[in-house]
């Protein structure tokens, strides 16, 4: 594996999340393929999860890890032909190189602005530094995609679907603040790659990208789509076509004992109590949050370890 910026790097996605199933049995087994190596994390936006289990995933396979808040580090400018004379200090043509020389790996994490839908789209700062870097570069969440993310939620399908095709609904919750649509974009890619029965909820209004959904078939019934689901992913986003606004909000779409009924309960977390979700889903057995977050470390750590391979 050369890049992780989406989940289209993958070669074969069923082989890898059972790679990553076997790593959490012996998750020091590859130790040595890492001694002597770098991983540099840049973070644009902060970060527990992400932060925590790429830095262990890393760590797991013996790497050096070096970690900077690039918003703490220097105003960075991205545009060609740009005259430096306001804000910006260092451009980013300079600064991948020279990350590149102190990394093996580069992991970079940069949220959308959800204002101007056209530069969000074009990823203009992963593809920066996938552009000027000399390193491979791994994706912790960029404007339109979150890939670790989804590659954790599809290992946590598979360690516990029930049946050969269990049935996963991707459902809008509700949210005070206008969220990304990263998550789920990454979500709906995976589920596409896998053999399930695979829809997406929501309110009108809150259709994702259809470049991203395809085919995938959208209730605007909650109720309707959850009916005999096995794993139900509660994930906020704001509009995609009215692009960053919260439309309204419907707390009927809180997800609640009474709509899972017997469904697992997924979420990428932090996650709003009673809000997004009610606190006896939360705290329920059906809900298996915790487990997706510990697979965070194996979906990182299944992707450096091929990246290193390939080193």
């Amino acid at each position: 594996m050369k890049k992780y910026t989406t989940i289209y790097d993958i070669d074969n996605i069923p082989e890898t999340i059972q790679e990553a199933i076997l790593l959490k049995e012996n998750p020091f087994a590859h130790k040595a393929l890492g001694t002597n190596k770098t991983l540099v994390m840049l973070f644009f936006n902060a970060s527990l999860r992400t932060r925590l289990s790429t830095e262990k995933a890393a760590k797991n396979l013996g790497m050096d890890v070096m970690i900077l808040n690039v918003n703490d580090a220097w105003n960075l400018e991205f545009e060609e032909g740009t005259i430096m004379n306001l804000n910006s200090s260092e451009h980013v043509k300079e600064a991948a190189q020279v990350i590149s020389q102190y990394a093996d790996i580069i992991a970079i994490r940069a949220f959308p602005s959800l204002e101007d839908k056209e530069k969000d789209t074009s990823e203009w700062i992963l593809n920066s530094f996938t552009k000027h870097a000399t390193v491979p570069i791994v994706n912790m969440e960029s404007a339109t995609m979150h890939p670790l993310q989804a590659l954790a939620d599809a290992i946590t399908i598979t360690e516990l679907q029930k049946k050969q095709q269990p049935k996963v609904v991707l459902s809008w919750a509700p949210h005070p603040k206008a969220l990304p649509q990263a998550v789920a974009n990454s979500f709906v890619k995976m589920m596409q790659s896998l053999n399930i029965d695979f829809s997406i909820t929501h309110p009108e209004g809150y259709e994702l990208d259809s470049e991203i959904t395809k085919n995938v078939p959208v209730y605007y019934d909650q109720k309707e789509a959850l009916q005999d689901a096995d794993f139900v992913y509660a994930k906020n986003w704001s509009s995609y076509e009215s692009y960053g606004k919260v439309l309204h909000q419907d707390s009927n779409w809180m997800l609640t004992k009474d709509t899972l009924k017997e469904a697992k309960f997924m979420h990428c977390l932090p996650v709003r109590r009673n809000v997004v979700v009610e606190d006896a889903v939360l705290d329920g057995e059906n809900s298996i949050v915790i487990q997706q977050a510990l697979n965070r470390v194996f979906s990182a750590q299944i992707v450096l370890k091929k990246m290193l391979e390939n080193l």
